[in-house]
């Protein structure tokens, strides 16, 4: 049986470890519908751990009316998380929200295929600044395989994005957050393993 909340097996339920604390920024996940349900999604621990963090499901062509207003209200400054690139390098920034505004960022949250198809094909994304974290990071998730270490899931990019506006408080709660979702799935798995090879 899986616990409701954190979808980990109860037996190595992380609840207990679950609370938010507040950021100097707030992330809004632009989330893929096929990541919605998956116990390994990461970006469900940013909402569980970063105060204001805001989850919307992508489509290309039909976003949320609170997505759309969201992107209007004047209080914010959104900024696209993405790698740099070439043919936008001209939306390319190194720091949100100079401005006053509250900088926000958004994460598009799926597979690296899916997110390129997000950031290409999303109309009402296209006038946004982007950004790209800068880290010397490595990943350390181990739940689903990438052939390049840098390409860091969900959760890493927002650590990686709080230590970059300075805010160390917040992204050592997310990442120990993290660490603790991390090895307690990895955990489960080997005992999985035990019980079907029978050891």
């Amino acid at each position: 049986m899986r616990c409701d909340d954190c979808r980990l097996p109860q037996e190595v339920c992380i609840c207990e470890w679950r609370y938010t604390v507040p950021a100097k920024c707030q992330f809004w996940l632009l989330t893929h519908r096929y990541e919605l349900y998956k116990p390994t999604n990461t970006g469900r621990l940013i909402v569980d751990s970063i105060a204001q963090t805001r989850m919307f499901e992508w489509s290309r062509t039909e976003p949320t009316a609170d997505l759309l207003a969201a992107l209007e209200d004047q209080r914010y400054a959104p900024c696209l998380v993405f790698p740099a690139g070439e043919d936008y390098q001209h939306r390319m920034v190194d720091e949100v929200g100079g401005d006053g505004r509250i900088p926000v960022f958004i994460i598009l949250d799926g597979t690296w295929r899916q997110a390129r198809r997000m950031f290409r094909h999303s109309p009402y994304l296209q006038h946004l600044p982007v950004i790209e974290p800068q880290t010397e990071r490595l990943s350390r998730y181990k739940l689903r395989r990438s052939t390049i270490d840098h390409h860091l899931c969900t959760a890493e990019v927002a650590v990686a994005l709080l230590e970059q506006v300075g805010d160390q408080a917040a992204a050592d709660h997310l990442e120990e957050y993290f660490e603790r979702f991390n090895s307690s799935y990895i955990a489960t798995r080997r005992r999985w393993a035990k019980r079907e090879f029978g050891e």
